[in-house]
C-alpha cells in the first residue's frame, strides 16, 4: 500500500476546497510549499505542530506577520485533515503572534475624487479615449464600490445602461450579484461607451473598458496609472501609507454608513444589504471596511451624549 506523502494530501484538500468554490490561489501555493518541505524533511504521517512550526519560521528574513500567515494556512488543512487523520495536529491559534494586522484605509474626500477625476481625464493619449476611460472607470469604482478587478472584468453586455443595472459575474468567492447604478453613472457610462464605440470598433473588446487598442485594460497597468494620479492629486496629512486605488471601495462603505447614519435608519439592518451589495462572504468582512472618519466619530459622539442624557433622565424618574 502506496504511503500518503504530504503532498497528494494537499493536492486532495485543494481540490476538494476548490470544488466547494474556494479560489486558494494563494493559500494553495503556500500549502504546496509546506507538503514539499514536509516530504523532504523525511516527515512522515499527518501533519504536526512541529513540522508547521519549523516550515512557517524558516522564512527567516519575513516579517513576524508573515510567518504567522503561513502557520494560519497550515492550520486552516489541519483542521479539515483531522476529520480523516485523528493524530493530525492542529497549531494553536497566535502561537508565532497575529496573523492579520489591519491596515487603516485612506478615506476620499469629494474633493480628492473630483480632483482625480479631472486629472484623469487629461491623460494624453493618440486617439482620446485614454482619458475618458479611467474618468469612467475611477468614477464606477467611487460610485459603486466594486473590486478593481471586477471593474475590469465587467463585460459590455453585462452593463444594462438603461435599467442601470451591472452584472457582476462569479469573481471573488466565485458570487455573482447585481449592481444598481445612480443615474449619474449611468449617464457618464452611457457617454463613455458612445465614445468608445466611435473610436474602437464595437465588437472588437468584449469588457466594457478597453484600451485604444480594443484590449482588455491590464490590472498592473491601471493599478500603475492610479497610483500615479493619485500621488499626484491626494495629499494626506499624517497618513502613514501612500492611498490606493482600492481605498475608494472603502470610501463607498464609509460613505453609504455615514449617510444612514444622517438619515437615522436602522444601520445594523443596511449593512447587512451593503455586504450583500459589495459581493461580501460575510457581515464582518464588510465591518473591516469601516473606518472611523471624522464624520463618523462626531455622529457616534452625539449619541452616545444623548444615550447618557435619556439614559439619565430615566433613572430619576425611576
Amino acid at each position: 500500500m502506496t504511503r500518503a506523502t504530504m503532498v497528494s494530501r494537499v493536492q486532495a484538500y485543494l481540490v476538494a476546497r476548490r470544488k466547494l468554490g474556494f479560489a486558494l490561489r494563494v493559500e494553495g501555493g503556500e500549502l504546496l510549499r509546506f507538503a514539499r518541505y514536509a516530504d523532504n524533511a523525511g516527515h512522515t504521517g499527518p501533519v504536526t505542530i512541529d513540522v508547521a512550526l519549523r516550515w512557517a519560521q524558516e522564512a527567516t528574513t519575513a516579517t513576524p506577520l508573515y510567518r504567522a500567515r503561513r502557520l494560519e494556512v497550515v492550520r486552516g488543512f489541519a483542521k479539515y485533515m483531522i476529520a480523516m487523520e485523528p493524530r493530525t495536529e492542529i497549531p494553536p491559534v497566535g502561537l508565532l503572534g497575529p496573523a492579520h494586522r489591519r491596515m487603516p484605509p485612506y478615506i476620499f474626500s469629494t474633493s480628492d475624487i473630483a480632483g482625480l477625476l479631472l486629472a484623469a481625464s487629461h491623460l494624453p493619449s493618440p486617439r482620446g479615449l485614454r482619458g475618458a476611460t479611467y474618468t469612467s472607470l475611477l468614477g464606477l469604482l467611487a460610485s459603486a464600490g466594486l473590486r478593481v478587478s471586477e471593474a475590469l472584468q465587467l463585460r459590455r453586455e453585462d452593463a444594462d445602461l438603461g435599467s442601470g443595472v451591472i452584472t457582476i459575474r462569479r469573481t471573488k468567492f466565485r458570487k455573482s450579484r447585481l449592481i444598481p447604478l445612480h443615474p449619474s453613472a449611468r449617464v457618464e457610462l452611457r457617454r463613455y461607451l458612445d465614445l468608445r464605440d466611435a473610436i474602437v470598433a464595437p465588437a472588437t473588446g468584449t469588457t466594457f473598458f478597453v484600451s485604444e487598442a480594443g484590449n482588455a485594460l491590464p490590472y498592473t497597468t491601471v493599478r500603475c496609472v492610479c497610483r500615479k494620479l493619485i500621488d499626484g492629486v491626494v495629499r494626506p496629512v499624517g497618513f502613514h501609507r501612500r492611498p490606493h486605488v482600492h481605498d475608494l471601495r472603502h470610501t463607498f462603505a464609509c460613505r453609504c454608513l455615514l449617510r444612514w447614519y444622517r438619515q437615522g435608519v436602522d444601520v445594523e439592518q443596511r449593512v447587512a444589504a451593503l455586504s450583500t451589495y459589495l459581493g461580501h462572504a460575510k457581515v464582518s468582512d464588510t465591518y473591516w471596511y469601516l473606518t472611523g472618519v471624522p464624520e463618523l466619530m462626531a455622529i457616534a459622539a452625539a449619541r452616545f451624549e444623548r444615550f447618557g442624557r435619556e439614559g439619565g433622565q430615566h433613572g430619576a424618574r425611576r
